[in-house]
């Protein structure tokens, strides 16, 4: 948690006292303890471990970031409710995991089959009001959304392969709740919320065929294509987002450098999690088959954003959150001639 200022030691004290030495000395330092949403040693996790040190690199060791994966202090379900309470200072998870407590907040990190990159969905954020917005749902709970982190246009592995939506009907497949969950319904897809760490023993078993996790690297990288050998890639379905959250009163009492220090990490992080994403999707592509990537058509791909746009406009209705993060994104999607 937040340990506010620290008292200075003794060398650093005369430092100040004497006039010298000034420069490595600060006026506070800060010791938290932040958790991600993903698994020890993944591509990801090592993203995040790398944002923790260039915070401390670049506060001149002001900040100091205790990092720890996904599900090790707390649920990634209950990581909000953890950063509110002060069990963590910060956390690295995605809106998906809080659609109960604000539907609004499945709108923050994915809004299914709309946007096409990676790339178009950061410029909604930073250009397109959507950082505003992501503040403004995350202060009510008690958090400080700083940015977004993307990894990337999400590939979907299955037990056989499906080249049409009509194939997806009856298949059951993983899906986190929210809109993701819908539109699979609305396509008669067998939804099954199940955590994401339950997916592999779930597929493995047969208990479901297909599962939406993330990008092709990720999914190899947990060794989803040796029990569901094929991939619907490029992903048809959803680019996702992360973010880096901190302690709404934490952030308040932050200095402005500071402040902005952890700003300018946080898009860095959300490049390199990109770039090393994009270079692990390339690696695991050269190992495959080329035989199991189902890359849909064109006419596919436009079948279910038109179906996407008719669960958008039904979730928007679900709280004044989702309808002003709805409208915000229809405007942008129009301004950049996505609609």
């Amino acid at each position: 948690m937040n340990s506010g200022p620290r008292s200075l030691g003794i060398a650093a004290l005369t430092a100040v006292v004497l006039g010298t030495g000034a420069s490595v000395v600060s006026a506070q330092e800060y010791s938290w303890k932040m958790q991600s949403f993903w698994a020890a040693g993944s591509t990801n996790q090592q993203a995040f471990e790398r944002f923790a040190e260039n915070v401390e690199a670049m506060s001149g060791g002001r900040i100091e970031i205790e990092v720890h994966a996904g599900g090790s202090i707390v649920p990634r379900s209950e990581m909000l409710d953890a950063v509110k309470a002060g069990i963590l200072d910060g956390m690295n998870c995605t809106g998906a995991y809080f659609v109960g407590k604000d539907p609004g907040f499945t709108l923050v990190s994915d809004i299914n089959a709309g946007y096409e990159t990676p790339e178009q969905f950061t410029a909604w954020f930073w250009e397109g009001g959507g950082v505003e917005l992501a503040r403004e749902i995350y202060a009510q709970h008690g958090a400080y959304y700083v940015g977004p982190v993307m990894w990337g246009a999400e590939s979907i592995p299955t037990k056989e392969p499906i080249r049409s939506i009509a194939e997806f009907e009856g298949v059951k497949m993983r899906s986190p709740e929210g809109i993701g969950a819908a539109l699979w319904r609305k396509v008669g897809v067998g939804v099954s919320t199940l955590p994401g760490s339950e997916v592999y023993t779930a597929l493995e078993r047969g208990k479901i065929e297909a599962t939406d996790w993330g990008t092709l690297g990720m999914n190899d990288e947990l060794g989803y294509d040796k029990i569901a050998p094929y991939a619907i890639y490029p992903g048809i379905h959803s680019v996702g987002s992360a973010d880096i959250s901190i302690n709404l009163d934490t952030w308040n009492a932050l200095p402005d450098d500071l402040k902005a220090i952890i700003e300018v990490a946080v898009k860095e992080l959300n490049r390199d999690s990109l770039m090393t994403n994009a270079l692990l999707d390339a690696e695991f592509v050269a190992k495959r088959d080329p035989s199991t990537l189902i890359n849909w058509s064109s006419e596919e791909r436009k079948k279910l954003r038109e179906i996407a746009q008719e669960v958008w406009v039904d979730w928007a209705t679900k709280s004044e959150m989702s309808q002003k993060i709805y409208d915000s994104h229809i405007a942008f999607m129009t301004r950049i001639g996505l609609l």
